[in-house]
């Protein structure tokens, strides 16, 4: 409860970090810091391959969310609660009792900053920038328990600004607006046509402008997130939403400012023998596996051409949402699934 009850919102998540700092060292680990504000361990023994377990410190909630977690029958409720306070918390127990994993490869264990919204994998592009040439299997440790993401869905996230003379709605109709320049690019992307294979998506999030009701927009804008699984498909889509916001722009008389503000890569991942080790891993829990695309840390290392994963450890609901909740029974059967993991890939 008291990392869940602790805020860390994206590009804020240093009391966060501190917490779980300190909870590592009194397990009885030396942590330090690299320059993207990652915590890191590296516990003493283990044997064979180099293991990377990464779950990220930070949450979609701002700081002026009440991050309260309230008790329930079965469940532990409040923002932030999952994703991915749970997933800390599973780590953390880990660190605690590492005897539990009977055999177990060499351990890097991170909590990675970063990792939500326009956080953009700021923390596991740092991890894997400095340990991906001897890292042989990264998993991020996030999700719900069962769950094994073992494809990189990449996205590029635009924020797109138009601009105009700008003017009075009366004196100086019918001069260029920004706000319509806007409109007119937001209905020319929805008629784009999107992939649905390799799965594609286009979403305007946000859109802003406009000073007054009578005046003519002098600047407007949107963010625009566009995603697929596909990194070929994601630049053509992108190049194709160039393409569409500068003859928006054109045909409303304004000039535009594209901002790339986010990039996530596609990767299919070489990770075979590390999903099949998850499904072995997840059945001796009795659990049953659920491959899954997604975006997590791990699309870097995937990226990277490193075997990686994201590796579920909870069951829960309400990701994103105010009312998110977790049952705090199945953390233990998260740990022993993450224990038996380290234990198969001991020996690869």
């Amino acid at each position: 409860m008291r990392i869940a009850e602790t805020a860390a919102p994206t590009f804020a998540e240093e009391h966060r970090a501190d917490l779980i700092a300190s909870l590592w060292e009194r397990a009885g680990h030396a942590t330090w810091r690299d320059e993207a504000g990652n915590v890191l361990c590296a516990p003493a023994g283990g044997h064979g391959p180099l293991v990377v377990l990464a779950a990220h410190l930070d949450s979609v909630f701002g700081a002026d969310v009440d991050v309260t977690v309230r008790r329930g029958p079965g469940r532990l409720r409040g923002p932030g609660t999952g994703d991915n306070a749970a997933s800390l918390a599973v780590l953390t127990h880990l660190l605690r009792d590492l005897e539990r994993a009977r055999v177990r490869p060499r351990l890097l264990v991170a909590a990675t900053v970063g990792e939500e919204g326009l956080g953009d994998l700021k923390g596991a592009k740092r991890l894997v920038d400095d340990h991906g040439a001897e890292c042989d299997h990264f998993i991020a440790v996030d999700g719900h328990l069962g769950s094994v993401t073992q494809q990189a869905v990449g996205s590029v996230r635009l924020e797109v600004t138009m601009t105009g003379p700008g003017g009075h709605a009366w004196g100086d109709y019918p001069g260029p607006s920004a706000v319509h320049a806007v409109g007119h690019a937001v209905a020319r992307l929805a008629k784009l046509a999107v992939p649905v294979a390799p799965r594609s998506s286009l979403n305007v999030g946000q859109l802003w402008g406009g000073t007054s009701i009578n005046a003519i927009a002098e600047r407007a804008g949107f963010n625009l997130d566009l995603r697929s699984i596909d990194p070929t498909t994601l630049e053509r889509l992108v190049e194709d939403a160039r393409f569409e916001i500068e003859r928006a722009a054109k045909v409303a008389g304004c000039s535009y400012h594209l901002q790339t503000v986010g990039r996530r890569p596609a990767a299919a991942g070489d990770n075979g023998a590390l999903v099949a080790a998850c499904t072995r891993a997840l059945a001796g829990v009795d659990v049953a596996v659920k491959t899954t695309v997604g975006s997590t840390d791990a699309n870097v290392a995937m990226a990277a051409g490193i075997s990686a994963v994201a590796f579920g450890v909870y069951r829960g609901g309400g990701a994103h949402r105010l009312d998110e909740w977790v049952d705090p029974e199945s953390l233990s059967t998260g740990l022993r699934a993450l224990c038996a993991l380290l234990e198969e890939l001991a020996g690869t």
